[in-house]
């Protein structure tokens, strides 16, 4: 659906103001897939997205838009461009003196649909966002997550193929986020919209994306499947990024007296990370059965990523070099992934 060829973009004069936002970026994006970008800030996530619907131009490369170069398009092909790409936004980017029903209607009447083929797709959208009885209502009426699904709504109005999501859900409290990401689900299900989405929310991608690409200064560093980027992060980049939203969070007196390497009397502190054909083993209780020894669990959790359960659990047990070797074979026959944390006195 969407194809990043070797995209590079630039601002700026040659010389100290010459900035590189993005770097030689290849990237797809599937057909019907939600689809996360996310990295930190100033990584290059708006940029990328906002080359999708020719906003931005860029410097060198390729982005090709089901089938169609962006760079190449004149004034009025990308104005049919932008019918086809729909795009919510952080801030929701309503008119403060348009209903709810006029929001939505607005780009339906740039387009020269007469009144009553704009009421024929307004009202069957704004109860599809579940704002049915709010037609009209102003914005100042309207809750975060309402604006936000009128928003959503106003998107679909010219029935895109594609949706773009920039930081959609990061003005959201909790909550009202897990009701939008919920829809978005629900709308790319329902209609096969295909969703590319940038964040810098590990929570929102493990939530809804089935593909994730992690940027770093300009640069796609790691991509592929959600569940497998997540739970086989190989950049340092992305095991940061992952590091407060996956397994478990070890109190602040263990992290600090962590160490790399043991000493006499130590104990070793290790990840247990269940999923796949481990995920509904009970392998915990065979573990301290095969040790035979002392084993403490310190912090454990379980949930889902993209839709893929996942669960991970921080045990401590004698680094005395025996149990060791006993717990390491028991990891190999039983196909547990484990990681070593470090050791405590």
């Amino acid at each position: 659906m969407v194809a990043f060829e070797a995209v590079t973009k630039r601002f700026g004069s040659d010389g100290e103001n010459r900035f590189t936002a993005l770097d030689g970026v290849d990237l797809t994006v599937a057909r019907g897939a939600i689809t996360g970008i996310i990295g930190r800030s100033g990584a290059g996530k708006s940029t990328l997205i906002r080359l999708v619907n020719g906003l931005e131009k860029a410097t060198s490369g390729r982005v090709v838009v089901d089938g169609v170069e962006v760079g190449g398009l004149s004034e009025g092909g990308l104005r049919n461009l932008r019918r086809e790409v729909g795009m919510i936004f952080q801030h929701f980017n309503l008119l403060s003196s348009r209903t709810a029903f006029d929001n939505v209607a607005l780009p339906l009447e740039i387009a020269g649909l007469d009144r009553k083929a704009i009421r024929d797709k307004v009202a069957p959208l704004l109860d599809l966002v579940g704002l049915g009885d709010k037609a009209a209502r102003y914005p100042s009426e309207l809750s975060g997550g309402q604006k936000q699904r009128v928003g959503i709504a106003r998107a679909l109005a010219t029935a895109p193929k594609l949706l773009l999501s920039d930081e959609a859900t990061s003005a959201l409290d909790p909550e009202t986020t897990q009701s939008i990401l919920a829809l978005l689900k629900r709308i790319n299900a329902e209609l096969g919209l295909t969703v590319l989405l940038i964040t810098h929310e590990m929570e929102v991608v493990k939530t809804i994306a089935s593909d994730v690409a992690v940027i770093d200064r300009g640069r796609i560093v790691e991509q592929g499947r959600t569940f497998d980027v997540f739970t086989g992060a190989k950049h340092e980049t992305t095991r940061s990024l992952l590091s407060a939203a996956l397994g478990t969070q070890l109190p602040e007196w263990i992290r600090s007296n962590l160490k790399p390497e043991p000493s006499v009397g130590d104990r070793i502190l290790v990840r247990l990370i269940f999923f796949g054909d481990t995920a509904f083993k009970p392998l915990t209780g065979r573990l301290v059965a095969e040790l035979g020894a002392d084993v403490n669990i310190l912090a454990g959790s379980i949930e889902e990523i993209a839709g893929e359960p996942y669960g991970s659990l921080v045990v401590a047990y004698p680094a005395d070099p025996a149990v060791t070797e006993r717990a390491d074979r028991f990891y190999a026959e039983t196909g547990l992934t484990t990681e070593v944390l470090g050791y405590v006195a």
